[in-house]
């Protein structure tokens, strides 16, 4: 395999992020070799012509850039490691990208392993939610060698609107974390805002609508505000999967003695959340737990604009 440019694709794992990253990918003109545990999630990406088969070693045989994206870091060194793994297969000058969101630890030990079978690893963690999937306009962050981000990049234009090259590896993961801190911590400060509003009588649909408009407004606020209004706690980004990566951070911060009052919060109170059942819910759920403590319901009238 030669460092030509980038034409078959591998994606193994489509679920709610993947199968839209997937669906972009074929409608920039790659052609697309898949596997995901749950051969059902590939309907869609099968029906526009992408090529299924039973394993990441099968991917990995077939493409120039196979691309991951599963939930968690053992997730990961499954795929890439375990028995059918990528790396029973890889060629000299396969790209590995993993875009899922995982430790920056394992992420190294990973790329590492890699270079044994002449292959590099790119860590390309994404933020955007499902909707920045659907639409191709995610944010992604990505460490590795330089040579194998230039030749990746065509194929992470396909998927997204902002895309960074932070630095070596771990170092795609690591910002994640930082956005991760951010999402969290902003998440928390919207329920705040909207249980203090509820608890004061406020015409909420108002609050957002003023908002929205001011210095405190934030991605969180505008968009999973606006759900927590409406009742919508569909999942965008699960809690469960949000608490997730709230872990990862709370092990990094650990690594590197940083204290990170904030984000530790959130965490807590998620598991609130998961405890109570509500783990594949989208992130907003959050507000729940306010609404109990402070005996308030948090409800607006407007449909979403």
């Amino acid at each position: 395999m030669t460092a030509d440019k980038i034409s078959r694709v591998g994606f193994i794992g489509l679920g709610i992020m993947g199968r839209p990253m997937a669906l972009n990918l074929m409608k920039a003109g790659f052609s697309l070799v898949v596997h995901t545990r749950t051969r059902e999630t590939s309907k869609a990406v099968i029906e526009q012509g992408a090529t299924y088969v039973d394993s990441p070693a099968a991917v990995a045989a077939a493409v120039d850039m196979a691309i991951i994206m599963v939930p968690d870091s053992s997730d990961v060194e499954l795929v890439a490691a375990g028995p059918n793994g990528v790396f029973e297969t890889a060629k000299r000058g396969l790209i590995i990208a993993d875009m899922s969101t995982i430790s920056p630890s394992v992420t190294r030990d990973l790329a590492a392993r890699a270079a044994t079978h002449g292959c590099q690893w790119l860590d390309a963690p994404v933020s955007g939610g499902e909707l920045g999937a659907i639409n191709g306009t995610l944010t992604i962050m990505i460490g590795g060698e330089t040579s194998a981000f230039d030749r990746a990049k065509p194929v992470f234009e396909g998927m997204g609107k902002r895309i960074t090259h932070i630095g070596p590896s771990g170092h795609g993961q690591t910002a994640k974390l930082c956005n991760q801190i951010l999402a969290g911590v902003n998440l928390l400060a919207s329920c705040e805002a909207l249980a203090l509003g509820a608890k004061a009588g406020l015409d909420l649909d108002k609050v957002h609508e003023a908002l929205t408009g001011g210095a405190g407004n934030s991605w969180a606020f505008q968009n999973l505000g606006r759900k927590m209004l409406n009742g919508d706690y569909e999942p965008a980004f699960k809690v469960k999967l949000q608490n997730k990566d709230l872990r990862l951070v709370s092990e990094a911060a650990r690594e590197l003695q940083v204290p990170l009052f904030g984000s530790e919060l959130v965490q807590g109170l998620l598991r609130v959340l998961e405890a109570d059942g509500k783990g594949e819910k989208g992130t907003q759920a959050l507000i729940t737990v306010f609404e109990k403590l402070a005996a308030t319901t948090v409800k607006g009238v407007q449909p979403a604009s």
